[in-house]
């Protein structure tokens, strides 16, 4: 069965599924932002590592890192892309035909399948950081140096590619604040939670910045989505 109804931007018409009270597919979206925070933030190959007295990362210090936080990190991380994948194919199935006349609905799904595919890389280093890192099952296949440069590239692997999900939360917020499809404390929060790394960006140059608080925005978001009233899921 389907239906049609005004179009909540433009006064264009969609045609869709019929309607339920409340969707709960924003929840996978949550579930990502929260594997997604764990294996970025709390899953840094630098994590478990002994203190010294330098934050200099050295290479007589590589073989220091754990491999098994490598190996968590890649694990979760790669079961968030997945779900990131998911969350953007349902928001283009679910959301995208509601508000047919908003280009920013359509920025939303492309800034989350960017990020996947740039967070496939970084998770997918800890996952050779896992395999050749010292007491991992390939230990043998690089030497120091060669571990070395997979140490650089975990460095902001995970953290860059957040920065397509900051540009999906820029579009919300948009969504939220000027079309109204999208109940306004959520754009208001995507507001603080992306002028934060933007400032840090103008300020610092700092490229990893956005992995700091996207996570918080897709767990808040996706929830208030879900259980909110906003147009787009009801």
């Amino acid at each position: 069965m389907t239906y049609t109804e005004p179009g909540p931007v433009g006064g264009r018409t969609g045609v869709g599924e019929t309607p339920v009270r409340r969707s709960y597919w924003p929840l996978v979206g949550a579930a990502a932002g929260v594997l997604g925070g764990v294996s970025t933030l709390m899953l840094d190959v630098r994590m478990g590592m002994p203190d010294a007295p330098s934050d200099t990362m050295t290479i007589d210090r590589v073989n220091d890192v754990e491999v098994m936080v490598s190996r968590a990190g890649f694990l979760g991380g790669f079961v968030a892309v997945a779900l990131m994948l998911v969350t953007a194919a349902a928001w283009r199935r679910r959301v995208e035909p509601r508000v047919p006349g908003s280009t920013a609905a359509g920025v939303v799904s492309l800034g989350l399948v960017s990020a996947a595919g740039g967070l496939t890389l970084g998770y997918g280093w800890k996952g050779a950081m896992a395999i050749y890192g010292e007491g991992g099952p390939e230990s043998d296949g690089f030497d120091v140096q060669g571990r070395y440069i997979y140490f650089m590239l975990n460095d902001f692997g995970a953290y860059i590619p957040w920065f397509g999900v900051l540009v999906a939360a820029g579009a919300v917020c948009w969504m939220a604040l000027r079309e109204r499809t999208v109940d306004r404390w959520i754009g208001w929060v995507g507001v603080v939670l992306v002028a934060l790394p933007v400032v840090g960006f103008i300020v610092m140059s700092v490229p990893g910045l956005a992995a700091i608080t996207m996570p918080l925005w897709m767990i808040a978001t996706f929830v208030g989505l879900t259980f909110g009233k906003s147009t787009i899921t009801r």
